[in-house]
């Protein structure tokens, strides 16, 4: 299978400039705003006034960009805007109009068309479904709609003004109050009515003493990108339903905030937080987390991880990343990635594997995750996952190893919308199953995905991730292999 390349890896960068909402709307703003004036670039006088306009502009992007408005919050944005109709009247309609029709043009035609035919596939027809998908998005990218519209449209209402009327006096006081006012609504909104986050376990992993003898040999993890919960529990999926019922399911695992792939691995493989591992979005400022990662903790006992994924996850994660490429067609992505982490375990035999099964993902934001589609790429990812673990046992490598089985977020209506924690990406799927692990076991209570990197520490006998917050899922341990622990540990600190 291709590996992702050099190129493709600075182009995934430069694209989540585009894709993540936040860098998008200042970036769209500027473009639109030139894209518009075109016939005025050679004049200095206009140069000038536009980049005064821009540095007044400032406050505002920083708002935008300091703050969320997540889910519904993102409606309170129109009024602002609102507000300005009402203080200043003076709207350029041409302007807005122009904005309006680059930001679907980019949308659904460049982006939802154009973008994922070139990528994965999809039919040239694939923008028939995709304007609907961009009205209906509630996640942080840059195809959320109600989102993005009432931003860029205050933004460049507020650049034209400033530079057709520069504000100076009385009007100049005026826009700063109205940026006082913006600053405490913002406040306001995120400090009274956002209260869907996960709560965040604050002590480092203390359920379990460390253990230094392993449970198990060989820890393989399989990430179904983006497999909603409910929608895998509609699909035909019998290996993966056996492994569920034979194993220990946790029935309410919950993804961490924002639920973004690159934030949701990085928090899986640290055991910690995106505030305290650094990776706030797929768009990655600062190569590497900021803390160990299960990878690390391997090493010091000298055994050997490895995480097959899409080139994103370098940003995070480095060299411990093979990159696969993103740039395949959509049925043949996740296969092209089984075949790869079959060379991997024939030629490279690592104790710890996390594969990246990214089909479902790609489906869910190129076509909806309402349609049967998104079935289908489930079901496709069943009988792969069945056809690795074949050839894992054909080997010999099934042996006293352990699978975990999980989707790092789920997705939200519209274009697989994930990010801002929609109840159809919450929580997700996660079961574990082998001969350390017991059967037919359901864990009701809630837990975190955080508690993935200290588990597989736990079962391969290696420390935890030194800034591992998560608890390892003991639940799902054989009580006598729990006991047996236990009881070396007791009899280790008697001096026994």
């Amino acid at each position: 299978m291709k590996q992702a390349s050099r190129f493709e890896v600075i182009a995934a960068r430069c694209w989540n400039l585009l894709n993540e909402g936040k860098p998008f709307t200042p970036i769209f703003v500027v473009g639109t705003f030139l894209l518009f004036h075109l016939s005025d670039l050679a004049s200095p006088l206009f140069w000038q006034q536009a980049l005064l306009g821009l540095i007044l502009l400032a406050p505002i992007i920083a708002i935008f960009v300091s703050y969320d408005f997540p889910l519904f919050l993102r409606n309170y944005l129109w009024l602002p805007f609102i507000a300005y109709l009402m203080i200043w009247e003076n709207v350029n309609v041409a302007l807005l109009f122009t904005a309006v029709g680059l930001y679907f043009f980019f949308t659904v035609f460049f982006w939802g068309t154009l973008y994922y035919h070139l990528r994965i596939g999809t039919d040239w027809l694939n923008f028939t479904r995709f304007w609907k998908l961009v009205l209906k998005n509630s996640d942080s990218t840059s195809g959320n709609a109600q989102e993005q519209l009432p931003k860029f449209l205050l933004l460049l209402t507020f650049w034209e003004l400033f530079v057709t009327d520069f504000p100076q006096g009385g009007a100049l006081v005026s826009y700063g109050w109205f940026v006082v006012a913006l600053v405490v609504f913002s406040w306001i909104l995120h400090h009274y009515l956002f209260d869907w986050k996960p709560v965040e376990h604050l002590p480092f992993t203390n359920n379990a003493a460390e253990n230094n003898e392993p449970l198990t040999k060989k820890v393989v993890m399989i990430v179904v990108d983006g497999m909603r919960k409910e929608r895998f529990q509609e699909a035909n999926t019998p290996f993966l339903d056996s492994l569920r019922n034979n194993g220990t399911e946790y029935t309410q695992m919950e993804t961490v905030y924002p639920a973004r792939t690159v934030v949701c691995f990085s928090s899986m493989m640290t055991g910690t937080y995106p505030k305290e591992h650094g990776i706030k979005s797929n768009m990655v400022w600062k190569l590497g987390v900021n803390t160990e990662t299960i990878f690390d903790s391997l090493r010091k006992i000298n055994k050997k991880g490895r995480l097959l994924g899409i080139a994103h996850l370098i940003d995070s994660m480095g060299d411990d990343v093979d990159a696969i490429t993103a740039v395949m067609d959509k049925d043949e992505a996740d296969r092209n990635i089984i075949e790869r982490a079959k060379h991997i375990m024939l030629n490279e035999d690592p104790d710890f594997i996390n594969i990246q099964l990214i089909g479902t993902d790609q489906i869910g934001h190129s076509r909806g995750v309402l349609y049967d589609d998104y079935i289908e790429k489930i079901e496709e990812a069943d009988r792969l996952i069945e056809e690795f673990v074949s050839f894992l046992d054909e080997n010999g490598q099934m042996e006293d190893t352990t699978i975990l089985i999980c989707a790092d977020h789920g997705q939200a209506d519209g274009i697989g919308g994930h990010g801002h924690l929609d109840e159809g990406e919450r929580f997700v799927p996660f079961f574990l199953y082998g001969n350390a692990i017991e059967q037919g076991k359901k864990v009701e209570d809630r837990h975190s995905l955080i508690s993935t990197a200290p588990t597989i520490a736990y079962l391969l006998g290696a420390p935890y991730p030194s800034h591992s917050r998560g608890p390892v899922l003991l639940e799902a341990v054989k009580e006598r292999m729990n006991t047996e622990y236990e009881t070396k540990v007791n009899r280790i600190s008697s001096g026994i």
